[in-house]
């Protein structure tokens, strides 16, 4: 648990961390937090491509650093509190896609079950790295392979 006293930044850092609190809640939290990755793709939809594709690398290094933070602070590995880790996983799960809801519902239902299944190499990759590195870079290989899966799933329909 969280020490009582908390500087601002790292109040901060358990508020990202935490989804804005969504991790929080006692059941199905990394389902919860994979909703945020919605809007985050919505908005860098938005952007030119190329300041779209930097800025989800920018958020997934941030990810990494704030998950590090909130392991140390929360002091547990990988504590289910954190989901910022399934918000990034969800934005790579749905980069290059269009906002179509029945294409944001299959994405999301091939992140999950990569998220939670947790194939070769995301069970490396959650098993092998530190810290935020190995909380994020699982979801991130969810995120890929989920991306991948939805391009099949509609190419075939």
């Amino acid at each position: 648990m969280a020490p009582k006293t908390l500087n601002f930044k790292d109040r901060l850092v358990l508020f990202l961390a935490s989804g804005l609190f969504l991790g929080l809640i006692p059941f199905a939290p990394g389902t919860f937090g994979s909703l945020l990755g919605i809007p985050l793709h919505w908005l860098l939809g938005h952007l030119p491509i190329s300041m779209g594709i930097c800025s989800l690398g920018f958020v997934i290094l941030i990810s990494v650093w704030i998950s590090g933070r909130a392991e140390l602070l929360l002091g547990n590995k990988d504590p289910s509190q954190i989901v910022i880790d399934e918000v990034v996983g969800m934005a790579v799960a749905l980069a290059g896609a269009p906002l179509e809801p029945s294409l944001v519902i299959i994405a999301f239902l091939f992140f999950r079950f990569f998220d939670i299944w947790k194939p070769f190499p995301i069970r490396y990759i959650d098993r092998s790295f530190p810290g935020g590195w190995g909380i994020v870079f699982d979801d991130v290989a969810a995120g890929v392979m989920a991306n991948l899966a939805w391009r099949l799933w509609d190419l075939g329909t």
